[in-house]
């Protein structure tokens, strides 16, 4: 029974944080960021302010994670750094709600503060997993984490959505009905968060390990020599290698999707709609593949998802009609918990015992990095297919055609990443990393 609530309590932590991801980062702030807070600047300058500030605190994030791992490895503090995050991300929400028109410096920060508070609660949220979950439920437990994400996500999404749409039903006008999302987002965010707080042990470690005062030193110490330990862990750098390639292409499809589908002339709202399905499938199809994980064979679900990536790819050139992006949209929900959430599980059998914290910041630093490569090579793609194509002295029509057409190649180019990820996770084989571990902790290499 203890077990079970643990798990739970693991679990709701996804359900309590992905608010913010769906209605803030994915939802309302670009949209209200460029109406209201950066209202009256030109377009182009106001996505630059808004990409700005998600690249400062994403790079904050990617650099500090696998230290903030070595420092909870060492402090046993992972739940107390979890909720420290947690908490920080809840008031920057919090404080969205009352920042006011046209200040749209202060807009970036807190919403950078709740990206760091968001993403560094993460880096101890995934940590925690082999210790509440053992290692024949490891993959289920994975997959539930993202589907209560999907689902709890979801429902405040569309919630919030409805809000916004229909405002005088809850006696708001459109402005104060988002700065009131925002609001609920933060309530919801913390709340939930309760769950993880009291139902979640960590367990105790002895020693060294628990000596506060030079925690951070020697969380840093540990950090520096994770360089070292390729050396003799080459099966989980060979993991993380791929895992870099294939996540970039799926964190770059949860990107660009929306951009993809109004490059070829799709409203707004269906993309909302979209968005909203690709959410409510997610929490089914996130179980599902935590199971398939279990019963069939964990690797071999990933490189079906894989492949499923590869199929919506192709799908994403060819589409024409509003209905193949809906389409799109549910083959998505399918596949992208699935992915994340059997990358996550299986990286657990492939790290020493003691350094979840570590290596589990390593893995989140490279899921800050990732998003980096595809985005680069869907940006030139893009140019090179424009100026290939376009005629001398095109018609505004020709012009249009030969902009879609660029699009449609710039999204194939993530078939490069899917196929060279997919290659590199062939070659990783789990036996032969159980094996450098076993060798790496007879050496004493490990803490």
């Amino acid at each position: 029974m203890m077990k079970s609530k643990q798990v739970w309590g693991w679990a709701l932590y996804d359900w309590a944080n992905s608010a913010f991801a769906t209605t803030v980062m994915a939802g309302f702030f670009p949209v209200f960021f460029k109406s209201y807070w950066s209202a009256g600047t030109d377009v182009n300058t106001s996505t630059a302010q808004l990409g700005l500030g998600n690249s400062l605190a994403s790079i904050a994030v990617a650099l500090m994670a696998p230290v903030l791992g070595a420092v909870a490895d060492r402090g046993t503090a992972r739940k107390k750094f979890l909720l420290c995050f947690a908490y920080l991300g809840v008031l920057a929400t919090a404080a969205l709600c009352v920042v006011g028109q046209g200040h749209w410096e202060m807009a970036i920060l807190v919403f950078a503060v709740g990206i760091l508070g968001f993403s560094g609660a993460n880096v101890f949220y995934d940590s925690l997993l082999p210790e509440v979950a053992g290692k024949d439920r490891i993959d289920f437990v994975s997959g539930l984490g993202f589907a209560m994400g999907y689902l709890g996500g979801g429902l405040l999404f569309a919630f919030n959505v409805f809000m916004v749409l229909k405002p005088e039903l809850f006696g708001l006008t459109a402005t104060t009905a988002v700065r009131f999302s925002f609001l609920t987002v933060a309530i919801w965010w913390g709340t939930f968060t309760l769950f993880t707080l009291f139902w979640v042990k960590e367990t105790p470690h002895t020693g060294d390990a628990i000596l506060k005062g030079n925690m951070f030193s020697a969380g840093f110490r540990q950090f520096t020599e994770t360089f070292r330990k390729r050396r003799h862990l080459k099966t989980v750098f060979l993991f993380l290698f791929a895992y870099w390639l294939y996540i970039d292409g799926v964190d770059t499809i949860i990107r660009m999707a929306v951009d993809y589908g109004l490059s070829l002339g799709f409203d707004s709202n269906d993309l909302i709609l979209a968005l909203l399905i690709t959410q409510f499938v997610g929490f089914p199809a996130a179980l599902l593949f935590g199971r398939l994980g279990e019963r069939w064979d964990v690797r071999k679900a990933i490189f079906l998802a894989i492949g499923v990536y590869m199929f919506i790819t192709v799908w994403g050139i060819l589409m024409t009609k509003k209905s193949e992006f809906y389409v799109l949209a549910i083959l998505i929900g399918t596949v992208q918990g699935g992915i994340q959430a059997l990358s996550r599980s299986y990286y657990s059998r492939l790290i020493p015992k003691g350094q979840a914290g570590e290596f589990y910041g390593f893995y989140n630093m490279l899921g800050k990095f990732a998003a980096i490569l595809g985005p680069a090579l869907v940006g030139l793609v893009g140019i090179a297919a424009r100026g290939w194509l376009m005629p001398a002295a095109p018609s505004p029509e020709q012009i249009t055609a030969v902009e879609q057409a660029a699009s449609r190649w710039s999204i194939g180019s993530l078939l490069i990443l899917f196929l060279v990820g997919g290659v590199l996770l062939y070659f990783v084989d789990e036996d032969k990393g159980r094996r450098e571990i076993e060798l790496y902790e007879r050496q004493g290499e490990a803490p």
